[in-house]
């Protein structure tokens, strides 16, 4: 007699499980690769778990349906294996769905503008149209509610808060979500945490806002290599990492550290630019002048060294700094040469993007 697989299934289907009551078929416990070879058949059957205890039932009960609707010259003993089902694992919801780009602005060390020039990137990237969010991770630092005259707001739950989560509305300013730290503490105390308290409290501001559709959230790092760099890489999904340098040779020195650490094999997030702040000094009554306090290139032939973009420089300027005391960013003017910086950066990395 020939055999042929729909023989072996039509078998199989009037064996019945004795819990479940319904043939092994229906059941999808048989998998799909049913092996005729003249008189020997061989098929496996797929259970959840190693230690069934109908496994050496259903065997012996496929056994006899086999033999008895194909015939008893069948070979089919010991030729049945049994399968563990694999588990599918369930998937997990993006922590952001409604952001594009989420994207770490990072130095190797304080001091090199680096708030600043996030600050001023999220005002140039909302003035082109952008939706933009800023998120201030410097917990033990935070400058964003100056930078942005909102030291005396204090965020309040969102109204797409539910009774099983609720969530934060950001402050906006300048058609910019903004969200920090600062916002939850006294302005004149110092956030004297652990470790592992930031790095909750970190996780909180991320998860627990209501940040809506962004096109761009960046987030302000504190300064250096620290645990908080590895959990927000661990909470969030980053598209990249900008790196801000100053042109001296101490601050390029820590720039490529903060390069490594993102290049690093368990974190692996792509360095989408290195911008170079403080380039050079410029005095407002002499506009065309440039004078390298800092060195000159610095931050620009380390990108070219190390084969990563290079998104721009920006000058040292008197404006820059009094504008972000009094919470109104210089990127705001945008057709001061402050400004035409910044809205160059802002089209590089969109560009880059």
């Amino acid at each position: 007699m020939a055999y042929y697989p729909q023989l072996v299934i039509d078998a199989l289907k009037t064996v019945i499980h004795p819990e479940k009551k319904q043939d092994i078929v229906a059941l999808n416990m048989v998998e799909d690769d049913i092996r005729i070879n003249g008189n020997r058949v061989s098929f496996s059957l797929l259970f959840d778990r190693p230690n069934d205890p109908m496994v050496s039932t259903i065997k012996k009960m496929a056994t006899q349906a086999i033999k008895t609707y194909l015939g008893e010259e069948c070979e089919i003993e010991g030729n049945i294996f049994v399968k563990i089902r694999k588990k599918e694992e369930p998937q997990a919801e993006p922590v952001l769905p409604g952001v594009k780009h989420v994207i770490a602005v990072a130095s190797g060390k304080g001091g090199v503008g680096k708030s600043t020039v996030t600050a001023n990137l999220a005002v140039a990237l909302a003035k082109k149209g952008y939706k933009v969010g800023l998120l201030d991770a410097d917990i033990f630092g935070p400058s964003v509610p100056i930078m942005f005259d909102t030291v005396e707001e204090r965020p309040v739950l969102s109204e797409e808060s539910t009774e099983a989560k609720q969530l934060i509305e950001p402050i906006e300013k300048y058609g910019i979500k903004m969200l920090s730290i600062g916002y939850f503490v006294d302005p004149d105390s110092a956030v004297v945490w652990r470790g592992s308290m930031a790095c909750n409290a970190l996780k909180q501001l991320i998860t627990e806002t209501a940040w809506g559709e962004l096109d761009y959230l960046l987030i302000d790092m504190p300064p250096g290599t620290s645990d908080i760099h590895i959990s927000i890489v661990q909470i969030v999904s980053l598209t990249g990492a900008i790196i801000v340098s100053t042109p001296q040779k101490v601050a390029l020195a820590d720039a490529i550290k903060g390069i490594n650490m993102f290049q690093n094999d368990k974190i692996n997030v792509p360095i989408l630019g290195i911008i170079e702040n403080m380039a050079y000094f410029t005095p407002a009554e002499l506009p065309n002048n440039k004078y390298y306090i800092f060195g000159q290139d610095g931050a620009k032939e380390l990108a070219e060294r190390l084969a990563v973009p290079f998104l721009g420089q920006v000058p040292l300027v008197q404006s820059i700094r009094e504008n972000g005391d009094t919470g109104t960013p210089a990127a705001l003017d945008v057709d001061s040469p402050t400004g035409k910086a910044f809205a160059e950066l802002a089209d590089k990395l969109a560009k880059g993007l």
